[in-house]
Parts: C-alpha cells; sequence; structure tokens
C-alpha cells in the first residue's frame, strides 16, 4: 500500500536548523554518523514532529510543547491542554495530521484529569504564533485511576489517515483483556475523533468502539510501514519480553495471559509464552531494553540502513537498528551505548536524517548525520 501523495511531498520539505553546537563521530556496523546537539534544556521531552514550516515541535512531560525553529528554541506554547504531570505520565506524544501542510493540525496524547484520577487523553489544535488554539479533545478515557503508570501514548497515522494511538495497562495488568476496558490497547479513530465503521468490535456492545486490539501492555513506540502501510508497535515487557507487534484489527496480543517476562518481584505471570487465541511477537527482547520511540528508515542519507527500524531504549540508553526481511528481524546492532542517554523518541526528518530525544531533565534533541 504506497504511502499517500501528501506524505511524500511533505519529506521533501526542508528542516531549517541552526548548524551543530557539539558533535561526536561514530562508527557502526553499515555507517559512519556523528550526532549533532541541536539543543539542550529539554524538561524529559517526549515526541517530536516536523512542522509544514520547517519547524521541530516537541512535548516536554511537564505540560508544554517547544518549537525549534532556525536553531532558536521557543518558549512554551500558550493555552495547551491541563496535562497531570503525574509519574510516567504528563504531555506525551505529539504528531502532525497527514495534512498538516493544508490544515495546520496537531495532534498530542497526554495523561489529563478526570473524574476519580487521570487517563490518557487524545487532542488536537493548531499554533498561531505562540499560542494553541481551535483545540478539540478527540477521546479521553471514561476509566481513570490514580496510578501513575503505563499510559502508552504513541500516536500514528495510517496511510488512509486513520490515527492510531496507544494506552497501556495503567499498572494493572488484567485490565488488558477486560472486554469493555479502554486500557492495555491499540485504539484507531478518524482524524476528527469519530469511529471508523469498520472497527473490529462495534459488534460488541460492551467493547469500545475505538478499540482496535487488546492484550497490550504499554506501548511506547509506533509507526507506520513505508511500504505496506500497517502500523507496527513495541511494548514494554515486565521483567524481560519486550515485544515488537504489527497491529491488526481485532487481534489479543496476550498479556497478561502469555507473556516472554515475569514480575519485577521475580514472580511467574504466566507459564505460558504463547497459547491458541493470542497473537505471538515478531521479536522479544530479554533482558528488557525499555524500548521507547519507533522509525522506520527510508531516508537517502544513509543508504545502508534503508528499510532498517529503529528504536530507542531507556533502560541501557542506546539505539537499536534492526534489519528486517519482510516480517521477520534477521539482525540487530546496538548503537550509541550510553553515549547520549535514555533515548526517547526517534524519527526519521523530512531531510532523510535520524533525530532523537533523550529523557532526562536537561534533555537534548539530537541529529544522527552521515560521515564520508
Amino acid at each position: 500500500m504506497p504511502l499517500p501523495t501528501l506524505w511524500l511531498s511533505l519529506l521533501l520539505v526542508p528542516v531549517l536548523v541552526a548548524a551543530p553546537a557539539s558533535a561526536e563521530t561514530y562508527e557502526s556496523e553499515q555507517a559512519r554518523f556523528r550526532t549533532v546537539v541541536l539543543t539542550d534544556g529539554l524538561a524529559h521531552p517526549w515526541g517530536l514532529a516536523f512542522l509544514a514550516d520547517g519547524g521541530i515541535l516537541i512535548s516536554e512531560r511537564p505540560g508544554r510543547l517547544r518549537v525549534l525553529r532556525d536553531g532558536n528554541l521557543s518558549a512554551p506554547i500558550e493555552g495547551v491542554p491541563e496535562v497531570v504531570d503525574r509519574g510516567q505520565g504528563g504531555m506525551l506524544d505529539v504528531a502532525v495530521g497527514p495534512d498538516h501542510g493544508e490544515t495546520g493540525w496537531i495532534y498530542i496524547a497526554l495523561s489529563g484529569p478526570g473524574e476519580g484520577g487521570i487517563g490518557t487523553q487524545i487532542w488536537r489544535g493548531r499554533l498561531d504564533g505562540g499560542r494553541w488554539i481551535d483545540g478539540e479533545k478527540l477521546f479521553e478515557m471514561q476509566r481513570t485511576s490514580r496510578s501513575g503508570f503505563h499510559f502508552g501514548s504513541r500516536i500514528a497515522f495510517d496511510p488512509d489517515g486513520r490515527l492510531y494511538f496507544s494506552i497501556g495497562d495503567r499498572g494493572e495488568m488484567r485490565r488488558a483483556q477486560v472486554v469493555g476496558d479502554e486500557a492495555g490497547r491499540i485504539h484507531r479513530i478518524e482524524a476528527d475523533g469519530s469511529v471508523p465503521p469498520d472497527n473490529p468490535f462495534l459488534d460488541d456492545p460492551q467493547a469500545m468502539p475505538s478499540a482496535f486490539t487488546r492484550g497490550n501492555r504499554n506501548p511506547q513506540g509506533m509507526a507506520a510501514h513505508p511500504e505496506t502501510g500497517e502500523i507496527w508497535i513495541h511494548e514494554h515487557g515486565p521483567r524481560g519480553g519486550d515485544e515488537i507487534n504489527i497491529v491488526r484489527a481485532g487481534e489479543n496480543y496476550g498479556w497478561p495471559e502469555v507473556t516472554h517476562g515475569i514480575d519485577y518481584s521475580g514472580a511467574v505471570i504466566s507459564e505460558r509464552e504463547r497459547a491458541p487465541g493470542f497473537a505471538d511477537p515478531l521479536y522479544v527482547w530479554d533482558p528488557s531494553i525499555a524500548p521507547s520511540g519507533m522509525a522506520f528508515y527510508t531516508g537517502a542519507a544513509f543508504p545502508e540502513w534503508q528499510g532498517d527500524l529503529f528504536v530507542g531504549a531507556l533502560k541501557f540508553r542506546l539505539l537499536v537498528r534492526l534489519e528486517l526481511d519482510g516480517e521477520r528481524v534477521v539482525g540487530e546492532e546496538r548503537m550509541l551505548e550510553r553515549e547520549l542517554g535514555r533515548i526517547r523518541a526517534v524519527e526519521q526528518g523530512p531531510d532523510g536524517l535520524l533525530y532523537l530525544l533523550t529523557d532526562a531533565r536537561n534533555g537534548l534533541l539530537v541529529r544522527l548525520e552521515p560521515v564520508e
């Protein structure tokens, strides 16, 4: 399934960024590259998106959106939705819609207040100078909780312009299998927040109409495959058992009935790693790397990496490059281990380069550039 023409045209828009403040050179298995720090001073940055005017929009977990443009980092955008910054929650992912160049729509995932607690919300709005305007809440969890764990909250669009987002199990593993719960799932909605008429659980009056899958623990990586258009995710396992999965309508990915990991206490969660009725993961990390952020590489800057999948890692503070043969992972390279910090987000820019965010009080936006 080819990408829409608009997507392809956006890939040709230059990103306007000033000369690097600092750079280090590295040798990987297939390419020599340097890491260029574009800005620091970010408070636990979580997501980034490339605006049609060349700016880079960055979310910060304490509840801020900021724009890097021409090498200058803006003040926080005013008027953004209310955020509850608790535990792993806050201002989380940010994405531009496939029609962003025409409409200006920007989409954000956050943990927001609700009756009885907090839960994942999906919003869209536009930027007008330094203000967030035309804000619309597209989705909010009805079953909130006081937990600060497992919000999920990655966003991706498929080639048809439909919006996928993840919600983790909220630290209550059994919720991922409860019919009618919103947690532990990938959801799919239209870009305006309506529910697609072919969502898989619409015939079940107890199920959430927006739900597309279930049995997902805490997906914090999501990307559309550049050739098939299918949405790929990765999920945090418990102690062991991080997974890569392809999102398919109505699938049950098993958590916590099947898992390759154990509880943090050492207790057994399930004796089964696979079972009938549950989708097997494409790939498993054990021990866990704590994956976050995900991007397929299609750019011309690193021809050796074309078709590879890049994943950030929080636990081992590294960038993982996975070589693919269709839906099989046939090779793994670990790069930048303990060089930058906890890598939270990975995106390919319109210039064909890779951009990384590091999760820290003084977080970085870093660009990978080829070196001859």
